[in-house]
């Protein structure tokens, strides 16, 4: 039997360097390849995208992305925000709308009010510790209701996501793993490279990692700790690096186009975050057999390190807990091992082909009942 074709909307804020952006990129150009109509719009430029997606995905790109000067310069951006995703969404006349991160959530359901299209949202972050603004936040909880259903990352933030919608709406979807090189040999890594990945704010805690740094280097004089990213915090960074006097043992190169090359050459990767969604890069770089050290978040490094087993967990903001986990794996290379060869094990955990089956068996339940998904 031939497969079923689908007709998909999947709308992001961006197609910039972030982890929702690559998984939306992913799915889109999935899908595609499986000749869905496929449909991906942002509400930026598509000369901004970072990711980009098979020529069979109507690219809808809005470009009406911009800051507001004041409160009621912010309505009525969003109204015509709202607008414009109603018309593209009515000229694409999908079956089902998936739509990624809070924001962008609450303009494509209130775009969407009364069309009869279903419509999945799916938060990539921890709501509890990621704070909206008060008027989005209310949005949120008075639309996330009319929503078929309601996708989160860990079981954790499902809790939080149970308390807005009907529990039956909600589902847990983590990120899969995108299509990586086969594993490095532990004998071609570094010596002493602590390799770090994400957007330079203080979410992601690399206040806290150069901190901890400053600390190993009493041990290990030798060590150097590349950050790739880019983001708001490069300047405060740059100048903490300064007043700790380890500048010239951090690098911060910026985006990379394949991070997975700078993770196939550290000693070890460390995610240092005050919270998280579901790290992409911590997944990443446990697939290629990184040695990892991960902050121990209410939500999604310890969905993937067991501490001990195949990687370490510190409390995050810890920066004392941080640089000992540092020292102790850096003096052991028969853990960096270990560890390594055990993270591997998420290749199959989070492998593409299953994540994605979950995806298309929530998008049928959503367009084959009229209303809730139930069970």
């Amino acid at each position: 039997m031939a497969p079923l074709e689908r007709r998909v909307l999947l709308a992001v804020s961006t197609l910039g360097a972030g982890g929702a952006e690559r998984v939306v990129s992913e799915l889109a150009n999935e899908w595609a390849h499986k000749g869905w109509k496929v449909a991906l719009l942002t509400l930026s430029a598509q000369a901004l995208d970072h990711y980009r997606v098979d020529s069979n995905v109507h690219r809808i790109a809005l470009d009406m992305l911009g800051d507001s000067r004041s409160a009621w310069q912010g309505i009525y951006g969003s109204l015509k925000r709202c607008l414009a995703i109603r018309r593209a969404v009515r000229r694409f006349s999908p079956q089902v709308v998936l739509s990624f991160v809070d924001q962008m959530n609450v303009l494509v359901l209130a775009a969407t009010a009364g069309t009869g299209i279903p419509v999945i949202v799916s938060e990539r972050i921890d709501p509890r510790r990621h704070r909206l603004p008060k008027r989005w936040s209310a949005a949120r909880r008075l639309l996330y209701p009319f929503a078929r259903a309601l996708v989160v990352q860990t079981n954790s933030v499902a809790s939080w996501a149970k308390a807005i919608v009907q529990a039956e709406n909600v589902r847990v979807i983590p990120n899969f793993l995108r299509s990586l090189s086969s594993l490095p040999s532990i004998d071609s890594r570094s010596s002493d490279e602590v390799l770090a990945v994400g957007r330079l704010d203080r979410q992601k805690g690399f206040d806290v990692l150069l901190r901890a740094l400053a600390k190993v280097r009493g041990t290990h004089p030798g060590v150097k700790l590349t950050i790739l990213g880019e983001g708001p915090e490069r300047n405060v960074l740059e100048e903490l690096a300064r007043d700790l006097r380890i500048l010239d043992s951090v690098h911060l190169p910026g985006v990379v186009k394949h991070p997975e090359q700078w993770m196939a050459r550290c000693t070890l990767f460390v995610l240092p975050s005050r919270y998280e969604g579901f790290p992409n890069a911590l997944l990443e770089a446990m697939a290629l057999g990184c040695a990892v050290v991960a902050a121990d978040c209410d939500s999604g490094p310890r969905e993937l390190v067991s501490d001990g087993d195949n990687g370490l967990l510190v409390p995050p903001g810890d920066v004392e807990g941080l640089a000992n986990a540092i020292r102790v794996l850096l003096s052991d290379p028969d853990m960096q091992r270990r560890f390594g060869d055990r993270a591997a094990g998420v290749r199959e955990r989070y492998a593409r082909e299953r994540i994605v089956r979950e995806w298309e068996a929530l998008i049928a339940r959503c367009i084959e009942q009229p209303r809730a998904i139930g069970t």
